[in-house]
């Protein structure tokens, strides 16, 4: 291993904090998260013991998806502030040993940001190959349904392509209308996005987490065209993923962006948000002799629950989710890291989701489910509220959410492919976004002491009995469950470290594995359903005698038998 390799290990030891700003604590009562509230949170991240605090996106915005749409990436939303209090921020967090990595959205941009105000004006401007624009299909009388150059589908539903009628052609969004792409096949963007970049870190920030960056890349024939996706039966736009995810020029984008950007530079994290990443590909971005990035985010896990209808909830089956894991786990055993996470902005709360939300077992399944990610091998990630087990929000009707995801599919389930109303939001009330969006829960006054004003997002009807004043003053707690777990990565070197070896595979209710480096061992076994079960496994007499080292539930376990939703991790040396 190179001596810059080695520099470049830290994160390996480190636990990563989402913070969703706009729902992270208000300081001034406008009812919108900002960033004098996180500035006043900073030492309960302290407390918790994170080393990095990743922000998603506070740049200016017309706010359609929630600051993901990004007018300008060189200030901050006037609504969360400005520069000289992100500054403020920035070295509140590194004098409390955090650093701090911002969001960066650079596969599309807002349609409101000043280069596509520009490509946008005249077919002759200099930046008009600075997005993608196509002309209506040959044939076809241009802004007529079906005349859209391609078949592809927007990942909020809809069409991926917008008519402009000042131009008479169509621009890509693989999102929002108001995200056109940026056209990375352009030198100029990309010399743009790296300047930025190196304008964000010679401020001081620590790295960068990647929104979709591997969608950077697009299919174009020799003519300039991008070709149709497979359509499914009932669906109303094509999939299109196989021309826009993984694309041809993905790993020459991303070593360019390396070579510009973070070479040379000390201490930084580099995280690839790549859905659709195999395996295979993320041996490749995370080889460190390949200068991509440390390590990428990948989705097989939260998308174990789905079927083939995206209307159908699909219950989770734990050996889908041990053999994904145990997938990633062995894939990158020897070369590359693995990023590990449950909950995100984009992910309903993984006690509702994975675990048992009930006030019965709430605690013990939040427990059981930090201490089975936290022990795999990687860098696990915690998104705000998650260490205090927030849970699902009881959404009632379409007008509480507030995602234009949620809204958009919602549109066109029922629109275009017949839905029930009420079959669209049983999913979405289990898989929405808004669930991990609703404001944190600080203590048990009128909205969870989030705002003074009304909140942009309902706040929880359970913050009264689920909020962090009540966490920190109880030693039993998930916040300071989370504690211990943070703090064992840090105290263990068999938790960053050490070999992972799958246990029971075939088992539908435990999730059993082996860390091991050294002389030193830990077997961990969670319990994933409301039943009394028994781990048979090899050595189970002598894993009994040694030591417990955690442990979710009262008492002494006997046998390895665990009561449900319990985790028992176990320590022994040889």
């Amino acid at each position: 291993m190179s001596e810059s390799v080695a520099k470049s290990d830290w994160w390996k030891k480190a636990v990563v904090y989402q913070v969703y700003p706009r729902s992270f604590a208000d300081s001034d009562g406008d009812g919108m998260g900002d960033l004098r509230g996180i500035i006043d949170h900073l030492d309960y991240l302290a407390d918790l013991g994170v080393g990095v605090l990743w922000l998603s996106p506070i740049y200016p915005s017309p706010q359609d998806d929630n600051g993901y749409d990004i007018s300008d990436y060189q200030d901050i939303e006037p609504l969360f502030g400005d520069l000289d209090t992100f500054d403020e921020l920035l070295a509140g967090a590194h004098a409390r040993g955090i650093k701090l990595i911002m969001d960066l959205v650079v596969n599309h941009s807002s349609d409101e940001h000043q280069w596509f105000q520009e490509s946008r004006s005249s077919k002759d401007s200099p930046k008009r190959d600075w997005y993608w624009w196509r002309p209506a299909r040959p044939g076809m009388e241009p802004g007529t349904p079906g005349a859209e150059p391609t078949n592809w589908g927007s990942v909020f539903g809809g069409p991926a392509w917008e008519y402009d009628e000042t131009t008479g052609e169509y621009y890509l969004h693989l999102f929002s209308k108001k995200q056109p792409d940026l056209n990375w096949e352009n030198p100029e963007v990309r010399q743009a996005v790296h300047a930025m970049m190196r304008w964000w870190l010679d401020r001081g920030v620590d790295g960068f987490r990647m929104d979709v960056i591997n969608m950077i890349s697009k299919v174009v024939g020799p003519d300039g065209s991008l070709p149709d996706g497979r359509m499914s039966a009932g669906a109303a736009y094509a999939d299109g993923s196989d021309s826009f995810v993984g694309g041809p020029r993905l790993h020459e984008f991303l070593q360019e962006m390396h070579r510009e950007v973070f070479a040379g530079r000390e201490g930084l994290l580099t995280v690839a948000e790549t859905p659709g990443v195999t395996v295979e590909q993320a041996r490749l971005h995370t080889d460190p002799e390949r200068h991509e990035v440390d390590m990428v985010f990948q989705f097989d896990h939260v998308w174990v629950d789905r079927g083939p209808d995206p209307w159908l909830l699909v219950p989770l089956r734990l050996t889908n989710l041990k053999a994904i894991f145990g997938r990633w786990q062995a894939g990158l055993a020897d070369l590359g890291w693995n990023s590990l996470y449950w909950n995100n902005h984009d992910q309903p709360r993984a006690v509702s989701r994975y675990g048992d939300d009930s006030p019965e077992f709430r605690v013990a399944s939040a427990k059981m489910l930090g201490a089975v990610l936290h022990l795999h091998r990687g860098t696990p990630y915690v998104y705000q509220g998650e260490e205090l087990g927030m849970t699902n929000y009881p959404f009632t009707g379409i007008e509480d959410f507030r995602d234009i995801e949620a809204l958009g599919h919602y549109r066109q389930a029922l629109d275009m492919e017949g839905r029930s109303p009420e079959e669209v939001l049983t999913v979405l009330r289990a898989r929405g976004r808004d669930n991990a969006r609703t404001p944190m829960q600080w203590d048990d006054s009128p909205h969870a002491g989030f705002t003074t004003g009304t909140p942009w997002l309902a706040v929880n009807p359970n913050h009264r009995e689920i909020n962090a004043a009540a966490a920190q003053a109880d030693p039993g707690s998930v916040f300071h469950w989370y504690r211990r777990l943070i703090e064992l990565r840090k105290t263990e070197p068999v938790v960053a470290d050490g070999d992972f070896t799958m246990l029971l595979p075939n088992d539908e209710r435990l999730y059993a594995f082996t860390r091991a480096l050294g002389g030193t061992e830990l077997l961990v076994i969670g319990n994933f359903s409301g039943e009394r079960v028994r781990a048979e496994i090899d050595d189970a007499q002598a894993w009994s005698a040694a030591e417990l080292l955690l442990n979710n539930l009262p008492g002494t376990p006997a046998d390895l038998t665990l009561d449900p939703w319990q985790v028992l991790v176990y320590k022994r040396t040889r």
